[in-house]
């Protein structure tokens, strides 16, 4: 029998403990396990290569997004470099162009270094893939809905345009979560997460993790972990185990409080335009529909005269909202991308693709719908 969304988030990767009937998976705070006898143990030699709360946390995660094989990170920059490790000089990776500035530094100034080079491209537009493809093309790097202009790519259509080519087809899923988005069943390779956003959802914890079916791929990832120790702890996988329970009842109120927001910044007259794929007039609003069972709580919108000075009195005029850097947590945050998330991309890239001084993101939390949208508000009183 499938089971649905919510109950598999509630029960993943849940076993009580042996010892004690505990309903919950122990803490494991150790580095190392007693052996019987030289290689003779029970499954665990030392915590750098298998902990049982993060294996725990592991197999809940590939349940989720409907995968065989999880591995659990220090950061979700932890688990992209993980990942592109398995890539040689020479391999060549096709890159949405508007994504995390995080994994643009990543991929820009320590792989390159590596001579593995990296093609930014719009891949919400199938033609310009076709076009970018070629014979050193090893991986196809996705952000949908992207961060922080929301776009969206249509995962199928990527993975039909490149089939029968040995290309790797990762997913970042950070925005959608499994609860909304399964990019395995779409044809992708390999998911990503930071797990630090909403899988955690608490805003206490840092973690990356990858989902995927290939047995293969999975020992060379699993080889690369444990020799390059990028690896977390047990008490950060209990905090994630922990998350999860509730990550479709916050999914739906997060999804909830998008709607509402973005009804009221829609017809603001001090808004230029909203990025949410929610909107019939977002360019990517059919293939979200296919793909994704709600649309999500991330929201971007450029405020009239898209200026810095403006921008920065708009997000330090809020109350209820947060300006910090991060997203997914039950609280509302609010930050500007051209000076917080995305400054590590250089201005000229950056506004390429609409990331100007006048562009404001918000991770809508959990908070009443009303009083966020009056938070808001006010702030836009204040210019």
């Amino acid at each position: 029998m499938q089971k649905g969304k919510g109950t598999r988030a509630v029960h993943a990767g849940v076993k009580p403990c042996e010892a004690t009937g505990a309903i919950m998976t122990p803490i494991y705070q150790t580095s190392t396990y007693v052996q019987e006898g030289v290689g003779n143990h029970k499954g665990y030699e030392y915590s750098r290569t298998l902990n049982p709360t993060r294996h725990a946390l592991e197999q809940a995660l590939a349940e989720l997004e409907g995968g065989k094989h999880g591995l659990v990170f220090g950061s979700g920059l932890a688990a992209i470099d993980n990942l592109i490790k398995i890539l040689k000089p020479g391999d060549e990776v096709i890159s949405t162009d508007d994504l995390y500035g995080g994994s643009y530094r990543l991929f820009t100034t320590v792989f390159e270094n590596y001579d593995i080079k990296f093609h930014f491209v719009d891949l919400s537009n199938p033609e310009v893939l076709k076009s970018s493809v070629n014979e050193n093309t090893r991986m196809i790097w996705i952000e949908t809905p992207t961060n922080p202009m929301m776009k969206i790519t249509d995962i199928k259509a990527v993975a039909e345009a490149v089939s029968g080519n040995d290309v790797l087809i990762c997913v970042d899923n950070t925005f959608a979560t499994p609860m909304l988005q399964q990019p395995l069943a779409e044809g992708a390779d390999v998911v990503m997460h930071s797990a630090t956003k909403y899988l955690g959802g608490h805003s206490d914890v840092v973690m990356g993790c990858l989902m995927l079916n290939d047995d293969e791929l999975d020992e060379k990832l699993r080889t690369l972990q444990n020799s390059c120790g990028a690896i977390a702890g047990p008490m950060d996988s209990f905090l994630v185990l922990r998350g999860i329970k509730t990550l479709h009842l916050r999914m739906q109120r997060h999804c909830e409080n998008g709607r509402a927001v973005v009804d009221f910044l829609k017809d603001h007259p001090k808004v230029e335009k909203v990025y949410w794929p929610g909107l019939e007039s977002h360019t990517g609003h059919a293939a979200a529909k296919r793909q994704m069972s709600g649309f999500g709580g991330m929201i971007s919108f450029t405020i009239k005269g898209d200026d810095k000075k403006i921008a920065n009195k708009f997000v330090e005029g809020v109350k209820i909202f947060t300006l910090a850097e991060s997203l997914g947590g039950v609280e509302s945050l609010i930050g500007h991308p051209a000076t917080m998330t995305h400054a590590s991309i250089p201005k000229e890239v950056r506004e390429k693709v609409g990331v100007t001084d006048g562009l404001i993101r918000l991770s809508l939390g959990v908070e009443d719908a009303d009083d966020l949208i009056e938070d808001l508000a006010n702030a836009f009183d204040l210019v």
